[in-house]
C-alpha cells in the first residue's frame, strides 16, 4: 500500500485559500502583502488610507497557493462616501476568507486596534502579525504588548515580523497554511495578482503622488487610466505600453500643487511612476499625465462609481 505524502506540518495535499490582511491605517498592510507576494501589487506611502481598493496578491509554492486580500485601513473618523465604501469592503472581505492576518505595530498594544479586532468573525482563525519588529527598542515593552494581545483574543498564532526587512515571513506563511483548505490552485504558478496592468498603472501613479506630495496634498486625489495600449517591441520582449492617465483633484489649488512650478512636480510624478511600471511590467512605457478638477468626488457615490471605486 502506498503511503500518503505528508508535509512538515503534518497536513496532506496541496492547499489553496484566501487570506485577508486587515489593520488600521499605516501599520504596514500593503508593505506586508508586497513582501509576501514578492511583487509590487499594492501601493505604499506614509500617508494613511493609501489603499482604497481590495487588492489580491497571489503567492504559490510547491505545497500551497495563498490568495491574499489587502484591505483598506478601517477608517473610524472621516465618514465621507469614499471611506464608507472602503469600510464596507473591509467588512465584506472578512466574512469571505479562510484566515485573517491582523497587522499591528509590534512594540505596543494600541487601543486604536481594538475596534478592528472586535469586528473580526469569531469563527475565522486570526493570526496576529506584529509588524516592524526591527524597530523595537524596549524588549520589556514588547513582552508586555504580547501579554495584552494574548488577553484580547484566542489568536491562532502571534508572529513578530518585519515586512520592510522580510523578517519571519516564512514563519507567517507556515502559520497561515495550517488554516487553508486542501484544494487545487486557482491561479497559475507565475501569477502574482488578479488585477489588470491598467489597474496597477493607476495605482502606481497614485503612489507617486502620495509619496512626493503627501505632506502638501489632501487625501482627495484619484487616478483614471484613459488609454492603455500594448505593442510588440523588437528590442524588448516585454513589449511597449502607451498609457494616458488623468489625475483628478478636488480644487484648483490642489491642481496647482500636483503640477508644481513650471510643471516640475507632475514631471517627477510621471518619471517615477513610469520607472515603477517598467520594473513591474517588464517592458518600456510611454506615460502621459493630465490633471483635472472634479470637486466633491470623494463624497459623491455616482462620481466614485465613475472613477472605478467599489
Amino acid at each position: 500500500m502506498s503511503e500518503t505524502k505528508r508535509d512538515e506540518s503534518g497536513a496532506t495535499g496541496f492547499r489553496t485559500g484566501t487570506v485577508a490582511i486587515v489593520g488600521r491605517p499605516n501599520v504596514g498592510k500593503s508593505t506586508l502583502l508586497n513582501a509576501l507576494v514578492g511583487q509590487h501589487v499594492a501601493i505604499t506611502s506614509r500617508k494613511a488610507q493609501t489603499t482604497r481598493h481590495r487588492i489580491h496578491g497571489v503567492f504559490t509554492d510547491n505545497r500551497s497557493q495563498f490568495i491574499f486580500v489587502d484591505t483598506p485601513g478601517f477608517q473610524m473618523r472621516h465618514q465621507n462616501a469614499l471611506n464608507r465604501g472602503m469600510n464596507r469592503t473591509v467588512r465584506q472581505v472578512m466574512g469571505e476568507v479562510d484566515a485573517i492576518v491582523m497587522v499591528v505595530e509590534a512594540w505596543q498594544h494600541d487601543v486604536r486596534d481594538d475596534p478592528i479586532l472586535e469586528m473580526l468573525p469569531a469563527e475565522i482563525p486570526v493570526i496576529l502579525a506584529l509588524n516592524k519588529v526591527d524597530r523595537i527598542k524596549d524588549r520589556e515593552k514588547f513582552a508586555q504588548a504580547l501579554v495584552e494581545w494574548n488577553a484580547k483574543r484566542d489568536f491562532a498564532a502571534l508572529v513578530p515580523v518585519s515586512a520592510e526587512k522580510g523578517t519571519q515571513l516564512k514563519s507567517l506563511l507556515w502559520e497561515i497554511r495550517k488554516h487553508l483548505p486542501v484544494a487545487p490552485p486557482v491561479f497559475d504558478a507565475e501569477d502574482f495578482t488578479d488585477r489588470s496592468e491598467r489597474f496597477l498603472a493607476a495605482e502606481l501613479v497614485r503612489e507617486r503622488i502620495f509619496r512626493l506630495l503627501g505632506d502638501e496634498l489632501p487625501y482627495s486625489t484619484a487616478v483614471v487610466i484613459e488609454a492603455f495600449e500594448t505593442e510588440p517591441s523588437p528590442t524588448n520582449p516585454g513589449g511597449f505600453r502607451r498609457i494616458t492617465a488623468t489625475i483628478f483633484v478636488d480644487r484648483d489649488s490642489h491642481k496647482a500643487i500636483v503640477i508644481g512650478e513650471k510643471g516640475a512636480s507632475l514631471k517627477r510624478i510621471g518619471t517615477e511612476a513610469r520607472h515603477a511600471m517598467e520594473a513591474l511590467f517588464g517592458g518600456k512605457v510611454h506615460l502621459e499625465l493630465w490633471v483635472r478638477v472634479k470637486g466633491g468626488w470623494a463624497d459623491n457615490e455616482a462620481m466614485l462609481r465613475q472613477l472605478g471605486y467599489e
